[in-house]
């Protein structure tokens, strides 16, 4: 797939015309990242914007133990990086490879020059941001007033939801998902077999199904 190709698949430049896509693919650079490798640090200086391609990348901060929480984990077509773009801050968390990962990278200087030449890409930043605001606010609020079968009902919904509102088929571990709500794998793994014995979602080996949508919200407090 071209680069110009790879560019339209996201979101933040879906409704660019075919020229401004040439041109921002003009100043795009590719890299590739194997499984468990760190494409940013924490505390690195934010001069870059990042669209993943291929593959998958976790979100995290590390504690001084080691123990990982995962903020978010993103897919084909999504970005990070961009705050650091906006406001000259460090970067705020790692980004790791969680998968064999293929990104673009924009340079902070040639993603700030196009800002000021293709106003739809403000727009698409601004939409951006307020998304990851509210997912944050979702997530903190979920932590702080749900139980685990709570936060792990409220993961399963917005997993299903990137998909067809029924279907979560992104590859993610009982661990990863008990990273993401704050609990022990034990924990997931116990509430995530109760989920399913209750006849509340369906797990096969390559794919959970969202079976009863209400009484998931309900434990989430939708």
């Amino acid at each position: 797939m071209s680069v110009p190709q790879m560019l339209r698949k996201v979101p933040l430049f879906s409704q660019l015309s075919d020229e401004d896509i040439a041109r921002l693919a003009e100043v795009a650079r590719e890299r590739t990242y194997p499984k468990n490798a760190v494409i940013v640090f924490e505390d690195d200086p934010g001069d870059a914007l990042y669209l993943v391609m291929r593959g998958q990348v976790k979100v995290v901060l590390i504690g001084e133990d080691g123990r990982e929480v995962i903020l978010s984990v993103l897919k084909e077509g999504d970005c990070f990086g961009e705050m650091a773009l906006i406001d000259d801050q460090p970067r705020s968390a790692h980004v790791i490879a969680m998968e064999d990962a293929d990104v673009l990278v924009l340079r902070r200087e040639d993603f700030q020059r196009k800002l000021v030449e293709l106003p739809g890409i403000a727009l698409a930043l601004l939409r951006t941001l307020s998304r990851r605001l509210r997912e944050a606010d979702e997530k903190i609020g979920g932590l702080v007033l749900l139980d685990v079968s709570g936060r792990v009902a409220q993961l399963l919904l917005k997993l299903a939801d990137e998909n067809d509102g029924v279907t979560i088929t992104r590859k993610i571990t009982h661990h990863t998902i008990a990273q993401m709500v704050g609990s022990s794998r034990e924990t997931v793994s116990r509430t995530i077999r109760e989920l399913s014995e209750k006849g509340l979602i369906e797990v096969s080996r390559r794919a959970i199904a969202i079976k009863d949508r209400r009484s998931l919200e309900a434990l989430c407090g939708r």
